[in-house]
């Protein structure tokens, strides 16, 4: 791979911008034997840039996805203790997020809400949407830049907690998201993670996790902003939904919602700055079809803009990172 096989789209503003496009060389005849024999190219790139889009490569299904995703990692992550509603259509080989084409995801890194997340995460477009659809990025290096220090100060020395009720019909059962029926092996999920369990009058489960509010990038030594409070909070839902749950449940057994590492608020006004420093650093490009786009999961955020007609879009895990070590 040569300087000649890269370019970079550029931002509104006319800067160099996410992601690094690495068109395919005309000569490839296997794209998994390139993908191997340009690892440690692939490797410099994605530490400089913190985005790849691979352009032009004959990825047209689930298995040619497959084995270029085995190429981009040395090990590949299962999706447990989730957050979203996916689709496995393979091993270790996901669906993105199936919420209603009409949702727009914000920007956030996969995982932060953990303190266990993947490194990298490895995307493939089989079918691009009629309209909209796509994968908005933001440099987190940037967005942490951009947040005023009192806010970054406060969530660094307090952290995040994270509070999870789980409901049969509302959110996502505890048996989706832990990936079990069976209670005990989920109780050794969460004591191996310190995630508390909390077993509630009506028998439905709660859980509580703290977790950290920035992270150092274990190969370039950054810390960056690296939590989900701004998703999590009762205030990232529209008024509509936030009114409904309100009125149904107390504050401490809403689906989910985010606290400061003591328990304590976090306030609104805050998380919204956190919300546009993400949004100031947004970057989009359109998808085309075999498109495969890796991403540094702690340098480079990423959503979903809303979208109309079919789409399909698969994602890999990979490369496991940790706040335990």
């Amino acid at each position: 791979m040569s300087d000649r096989d890269l370019e970079s789209p550029m931002s509104a503003g006319g800067d160099a911008a996410i992601p690094l496009i690495i068109q395919a060389p005309d000569e490839v005849a296997d794209t998994s034997a390139w993908f191997a024999s340009q690892r440690d190219s692939i490797d410099d790139a994605l530490l400089r840039h913190g985005a790849l889009l691979f352009r032009g490569f004959p990825v047209t299904d689930e298995h040619a996805f497959d084995e270029v995703a085995g190429c981009l990692f040395d090990e590949r992550l299962a999706y447990v203790y989730r957050s979203t509603p996916r689709t496995s259509v393979g091993k270790n080989i996901y669906t993105t997020t199936e919420y209603p084409a009409e949702a727009h995801i914000p920007l956030h890194n996969e995982n932060a809400y953990q303190r266990d997340w993947p490194l990298r995460l490895a995307f493939c477009c089989l079918q691009v949407a009629e309209t909209g659809g796509q994968t908005p990025l933001a440099d987190t290096t940037r967005v942490t830049e951009g947040l005023p220090g009192p806010i970054v100060d406060r969530f660094r020395e307090r952290g995040v907690m994270y509070v999870r009720n789980y409901y049969e019909y509302l959110d996502l059962p505890w048996q989706t998201v832990f990936q079990t029926e069976d209670k005990a092996e989920m109780e050794a999920f969460c004591e191996a993670r310190d995630i508390e369990v909390q077993w509630k009058p009506d028998g439905q489960l709660r859980t509580v996790q703290r977790a950290q509010a920035l992270a150092t990038h274990p190969r370039n030594g950054r810390e960056l902003w690296f939590n989900q409070a701004h998703l999590f909070h009762v205030s990232a839902l529209d008024t509509d939904t936030r009114s409904a749950l309100t009125g149904l449940f107390e504050e401490e057994d809403l689906p989910r919602n985010a606290f400061y590492g003591d328990g304590t608020a976090i306030a609104e006004s805050d998380l919204a700055e956190i919300r546009g420093a993400f949004e100031r650093e947004k970057v989009i490009f359109d998808w085309q079809p075999g498109d495969v786009l890796l991403l540094d999961n702690m340098q480079v955020s990423h959503g979903r803009t809303p979208f109309t007609g079919q789409r399909r879009v698969l994602a890999a895990l990979g490369e496991a990172c940790s706040a335990h070590v």
